[in-house]
């Protein structure tokens, strides 16, 4: 085990005068980087118009930024450590916001795919800078509200993002969605110089260069397998390659954390019943939300006719009621318990998918308000005390490492949502269209684009079959998404931590049993 674990005497650093302006600021952060994929979600139905992107662009353009942020997280984490919490995350945002005002500039969908890449690359510092800055200038009391905050902002920058998105294509191109991000971030690096104080580097052994590249080929070619496995096939011979490729570099991966001298990931916290149920409950809940959401904004905007920024409103509740759960959160868990809470987060979520199922072609908007809120509610109660259970099982100068093992489960999570429940979708819409409507047979935007084409009857039959199949098969995912949720609501029940489940490792404890 690494001695600057065992060197370490604190269990926190002293709490921050500026703490409580700096989670603002770091808040904002968050808002900036939440706000781009929902505003993204969407422009998808203009932007495919405009680039003339087909479903598989569109999904690239969705997981590119997934794709590369998931891979360089654990790196990202670990430098950010090194080279400090807070200039991480002023380079993070730098490169986020030059990649968004460029992506702007695209014309064509590989373009806009390439420098969606950029901004994940940013993302991968931002996000557990954000997290580790947080562990090192509050107090242990205070995280708990601290954490929630946090979690709330992301419900706020889901808030904004579909509702502005709407906004601006009211008036403006699709670009209007990446330009949106350049004065966010500019304002976020001038606030982060002002409050954010700057945390102190983690010194310690030599980096672990032979574990970033083995994780971050492992993930890559994980999370590449899931997006491309929908167009290429489950059973493909490259898909298959690259689960096997994946399988074999964890192998290697964990061989190797096993021996370093400074291992870049502390395998011991999976062993750890209360970080792994919290970490894959967070896995979970980002599955299910990915995947129903990048669904939901083509139902909204192509079966009803909502305008953009109707469609954006579609995602009110579910915002307002993440964000006010969020911010409850530490109140709830304390009368819940940890466990209990992630568990009545994990059923709330089950029921809100449910309502989602039952919607047809005809559903009024008020019936998808009423789940995807629900939906809301449930994820909001989870995120604070599943993410404060992942980042308190460390000490402080670790902080960097669980926060970007946090994102990585996060992020894990929702890509093969997309994946997943958009394979099960398509399928399901493919099987029950056809052949008989030619074109129409592929996807939805296909099928209203070739009814454009066609003779007003024709192309109104068309739009009738696909719209029903596309509701029917958006039915079945959320079913799927509803039993999983459900499955794990259970096993938080079910599986007794090792301690009790309120609790975090104490930092000391932690070291003293590693060392």
């Amino acid at each position: 085990m690494s001695p600057s674990l065992v060197e370490s005497s604190s269990l926190a650093e002293p709490a921050h005068p500026r703490r409580w302006a700096a989670l603002a600021v770091l808040s904002l952060t968050l808002v900036a980087v939440t706000l781009d994929n929902s505003v993204l979600n969407t422009a998808l139905p203009s932007l495919a118009h405009a680039l003339k992107a087909s479903t598989s662009d569109l999904q690239w353009i969705t997981d590119a930024y997934t794709l590369v942020f998931a891979s360089a997280l654990i790196l990202a984490g670990t430098l950010g450590a090194r080279l400090g919490s807070r200039t991480a995350l002023l380079g993070g945002l730098v490169v986020f916001g030059g990649g968004s005002a460029i992506a702007a500039l695209s014309d064509s969908p590989g373009q806009l795919i390439a420098w969606r890449a950029v901004m994940g690359l940013g993302a991968a510092f931002v996000m557990p800078a954000t997290l580790a800055i947080i562990v090192r200038i509050f107090p242990a009391h205070e995280r708990p509200k601290a954490f929630g905050a946090w979690s709330a902002a992301a419900g706020i920058g889901v808030l904004i993002g579909p509702v502005t998105g709407g906004a601006l294509l009211e008036h403006f191109s699709w670009s209007s969605a990446f330009w949106i991000n350049v004065p966010l971030v500019a304002f976020a690096v001038g606030a982060v110089f002002a409050l954010v104080p700057s945390i102190p580097v983690v010194r310690g052994g030599r980096l672990d260069l032979l574990g970033a590249l083995l994780s971050t080929a492992a993930v890559a070619a994980l999370v590449d397998a899931v997006i491309q496995a929908p167009t290429r096939g489950w059973a493909d011979t490259v898909t298959l390659a690259e689960f096997g490729a994946s399988l074999l570099l964890l192998v290697a991966f964990v061989i190797w954390q096993r021996r370093a001298a400074s291992p870049l990931v502390r395998l011991d916290l999976f062993a750890n019943r209360t970080f792994a149920v919290a970490a894959l409950s967070l896995a979970v809940v980002f599955f299910v939300l990915f995947g129903t959401l990048f669904e939901l904004s083509q139902y909204l905007q192509l079966v009803h006719g909502y305008s953009p920024l109707v469609a954006g409103l579609g995602a009110m509740p579910f915002a307002v009621a993440m964000a006010t759960t969020s911010a409850t959160s530490p109140l709830i868990t304390r009368r819940l318990g940890t466990r209990g809470t992630l568990a009545l987060g994990l059923f709330l979520a089950t029921a809100g998918l449910l309502v989602l199922a039952a919607t047809g072609v005809h559903t009024e908007f008020w019936q998808v308000a009423v789940g995807t809120g629900i939906i809301g509610l449930g994820m909001g109660m989870m995120m604070a005390p599943a993410s404060l259970q992942i980042s308190g099982s460390v000490p402080p100068q670790f902080a960097s490492m669980a926060s970007a093992l946090n994102s990585v489960i996060r992020e894990l999570g929702g890509v093969l949502g997309i994946a997943v429940l958009g394979t099960v979708v398509s399928s399901a819409y493919r099987s029950s269209v056809g052949t008989d409507l030619g074109p129409a047979g592929t996807d939805l935007p296909t099928a209203h684009g070739f009814a454009a084409t066609l003779p007003a009857a024709q192309g109104q039959h068309v739009i009738a079959v696909a719209d029903q199949a596309f509701t029917d098969a958006m039915s079945r995912g959320s079913l799927l998404a509803a039993g999983l949720a459900l499955v794990m609501a259970v096993l938080v029940l079910v599986v007794r931590p090792a301690r009790p489940a309120d609790a975090p490792v104490p930092a000391r404890e932690l070291a003293a049993q590693t060392a």
